[in-house]
């Protein structure tokens, strides 16, 4: 079976990558490195470098037949989204329904889809479950919206099985060490405090700690990214073995406080890693965090890594060296 990963050099990506590569699949790597890391990348596995929607790029994916899709290689900063909106546009949107039409044309039917909880936007409700109104706040999480709505119209017209997994704070680096390429351009919590810690950055900030929670700051939900490469590996078996598509959330179902992962950083790093305390940020919510029943009950998806100290343990271990 011959898989396209694209993005598969990136952080999420290049895990997913080294779980299907315990089934020994056949994969291609397409990744164009503006946010991937060569280091990521494995001699047994194909790769092409450039952007996956590229007419060219297209005829060298599908010169031998393609079994199945797992598509990260989507621009990811809800902030940024905002201020370049077309950026967006071209790859997150223009450029996955140009992947998905030369899919259907080479009769490939299988399509797993990296989203996002952002298709949810400010929470009515929590946990948050698959039933929640779909009302993104920023262009990033309408951008994965918009792509969850064509690919249900592709499942109805043109019999494309896909999973579209929506998770929420993804951290952590694989256990045994095999992905060592630290992410790039990151704005999230975890990566920048780790950055900080390895002097890249002179400190970090909290937005905020006057939210109605224990210690004022934002509860977050953090997943851990080997959980989370394994829940999309369960998702193409579905797909596969049901002839039916899937939508699910992918979290740990505990949140965690900024301030309580800050500390927790502080005592496995040994350092007390500098940082400030800014105001509130627009748009950002007291809690968030998922509850991912569907994802146990049709996928028998348990996760293993996501608590907080394992969380923080892989990262620094990547990091610090």
């Amino acid at each position: 079976m011959r898989i396209l990963v694209t993005g598969g050099a990136g952080y999420i990506g290049s895990h997913v990558v080294h779980e299907l590569s315990k089934r020994n699949y056949e994969i291609l790597v397409v990744d164009d490195l503006r946010n991937g890391s060569e280091e990521n990348l494995k001699p047994q596995n194909e790769f092409i470098k450039g952007k996956f929607q590229d007419p060219e790029i297209l005829d060298r994916i599908f010169s031998k037949k393609i079994d199945a899709i797992f598509h990260f290689a989507a621009w990811k900063a809800a902030g940024e989204s905002m201020l370049e909106p077309e950026m967006y546009m071209d790859n997150n949107i223009n450029g996955t329904l140009t992947l998905l039409a030369r899919m259907h044309r080479e009769n490939c039917r299988y399509f797993v889809f990296s989203s996002s909880a952002a298709v949810y936007g400010d929470p009515q409700y929590l946990p948050i479950d698959e039933k929640h109104p779909l009302a993104p706040e920023n262009y990033y999480g309408y951008t994965k919206l918009c792509i969850e709505d064509n690919l249900r119209w592709l499942d109805k017209l043109r019999n494309v099985r896909y999973a579209a997994l929506r998770y929420f704070n993804a951290a952590g680096y694989d256990p045994d060490g095999s992905i060592k390429g630290i992410e790039k351009s990151t704005a999230n919590l975890l990566p920048v405090i780790m950055e900080t810690a390895i002097g890249l950055r002179k400190k970090y900030m909290i937005f905020g700690e006057d939210y109605d929670t224990a210690d004022g700051t934002c509860i977050r939900d953090y997943i851990h990214v080997t959980d989370l490469a394994k829940a999309h590996v369960l998702g193409l078996d579905y797909i596969m073995q049901h002839d039916k598509s899937l939508i699910v959330n992918l979290g740990s179902e505990t949140g965690h406080s900024v301030k309580e992962m800050a500390e927790l950083s502080d005592k496995i790093t040994g350092m007390k890693i500098p940082h400030d305390i800014a105001g509130k940020r627009p748009g950002d919510t007291a809690r968030l965090y998922a509850s991912s029943q569907k994802a146990r009950e049709l996928l028998g998806w348990i996760p293993e890594y996501s608590t907080p100290e394992l969380i923080v343990k892989s990262m620094w271990n990547v990091y610090k060296k």
